[in-house]
């Protein structure tokens, strides 16, 4: 089986590492066919890197490249072509933030141009004013056909074999392997996505899509079955290979719990903190973050300044009781079920929820702090608190997945209107972005992050409306 007359050649693909002293480390990724031979060398200053090989899934290498650039440098060399990378972080500075990147069915079948519309403007943007990181909040994949076209996984999730052997469930993981590995090609080759990712360094946190549809929240007996399992260890090692230019042994340099049962990060810059829990990989029916997950998020000492929280699922949001009780009341509609219980709203992590909210307030206590999240298909925001406890949420999905109807968006909007405060000195406030008079804007969308004379503001780029008004976030 083949891979690499597929998708094509991959990359460079820029990950940040760190940033200290003025020096960022980086890493690039390349992806090239076995038939090929190894990529040239890096230039970057005056060190001249070779890579390194990551993996091999089928016919394809992966390759990595380490280095940094210092404060003089503009960017780096590769097999002749010269990248520029924005890497002052230390006054004015911009960060895109995306997610929701495709669709469950049909998703590479789309007319590219269309698909990746939204991508071609983040280009334009970075363009016009570089970025100096780009953050990819979720669902960066959407692997949910991955399953499809093996004889133990094609029913997925419906219907999980128990009999079969130690040898069929490594073959499904090698098929599985393959099917990740052409979905990230598949996305990441796209001129519009490859443009930015060249020059853009990024971070990453995953969501179900980048597993399946609503991992962590079907039921036990699917998630812990032997293909249950195979599908998460191949999605896992896909999600380092593609997502952070890593393996296992990267795990205790690049992710707060240094046994990777926990794949969350977190990383300072000059007056940034930049907090992203994992939300999927210890996820259970009942729980959302594990104990290895809170270990390390309880660990977390933020610098002055701004604090970003990436939470894949939105951390503030409507009350969503009303409505899991009306589903579960109609037969038809119960299979929606694993939808809700992926939400920190959700009736059965509201305990966890409020755990989540304290421990939010407590790194708001060493500065402003906002909370970033994808996932729902929709544009939002939300405030929760005031003084010194106050916190934003953004929330930007989806930038290539088309946009739910316009009155599902009118109809959450209502429901926000109910108010929420699971803690109740504290009332969450779903609000309408700038320039708009609903709540929720049903049209694709990315966001702006922007640090101008010290002050933070944010812009949502909608695919209709346009840019909107700025938003401070100083308070």
């Amino acid at each position: 089986m083949t891979i690499a007359n597929q998708g094509g050649a991959l990359g460079p693909a820029l990950y940040f590492r760190s940033h200290v002293d003025g020096v960022t480390r980086l890493a690039a990724l390349v992806a090239r066919p076995d038939a090929a031979g190894e990529p040239g060398e890096l230039r970057a200053g005056d060190a001249r890197i070779a890579p390194a090989r990551l993996a091999r899934v089928a016919d394809l290498s992966v390759w990595r490249y380490d280095f940094r650039l210092g404060p003089d440098d503009l960017g780096y060399e590769f097999e002749g072509r010269f990248h520029s990378v924005n890497t002052d972080v230390t006054g004015d500075m911009r960060i895109a933030f995306v997610s929701c990147n495709g669709e469950e069915e049909g998703d590479l079948d789309r007319d590219m141009a269309e698909r990746n519309a939204m991508w071609a403007r983040l280009a334009a943007q970075h363009e016009a004013a570089p970025f100096a990181l780009m953050l990819q909040g979720g669902d960066q994949i959407y692997a949910d056909e991955v399953t499809k076209g093996h004889p133990l996984s094609n029913d997925w999730p419906d219907r999980a074999p128990p009999d079969a052997s130690p040898a069929e469930i490594e073959e499904l993981r090698q098929y599985l392997r393959q099917g990740f590995a052409r979905r990230y090609l598949g996305v990441m080759t796209a001129p519009e996505y490859a443009r930015l990712s060249a020059t853009v360094p990024s971070l990453s946190v995953w969501d179900d899509h980048d597993i399946c549809d609503g991992w962590g929240s079907l039921k036990d007996n699917r998630t812990h079955s032997a293909v249950g399992q195979a599908l998460f260890q191949a999605a896992r090692e896909m999600y380092l290979l593609f997502q952070h230019a890593a393996t296992e042994e990267d795990i205790p340099d690049l992710f707060m719990d240094p046994q990777g049962t926990s794949l969350g990060w977190w990383k300072t810059l000059p007056d940034l903190t930049i907090v992203a829990p994992d939300l999927r990989s210890e996820r259970s029916r009942h729980r959302i973050i594990g104990e290895a997950g809170w270990h390390a998020l309880r660990r977390i000492q933020p610098v002055e300044g701004q604090i970003l929280l990436v939470s894949s699922v939105p951390l503030l949001g409507p009350r969503l009781s009303l409505v899991e009780m009306l589903m579960m009341a109609i037969p038809r509609m119960q299979h929606y079920e694993d939808d809700l219980r992926d939400q920190w709203q959700s009736r059965s992590h509201r305990a966890e929820w409020r755990e989540m909210l304290r421990e939010v307030l407590r790194m708001r206590r060493a500065g402003p702090l906002t909370a970033i999240s994808g996932e729902i298909h929709l544009a939002t925001r939300a405030e929760m608190g005031a003084g010194a406890d106050h916190v934003h949420q953004l929330v930007a999905s989806g930038i290539s997945h088309r946009a739910p109807p316009k009155g599902y968006a009118r109809g959450l909007g209502w429901l926000a209107g109910l108010g929420e405060a699971p803690l109740p000195e504290h009332p969450i406030r779903i609000l309408p972005l700038p320039g708009q008079n609903q709540r929720y804007i049903a049209e694709r969308n990315f966001l702006v992050l922007e640090r101008r004379d010290g002050a933070w503001q944010a812009i949502w780029h909608l695919e209709e409306s346009g840019p909107t008004p700025p938003l401070p976030l100083s308070g």
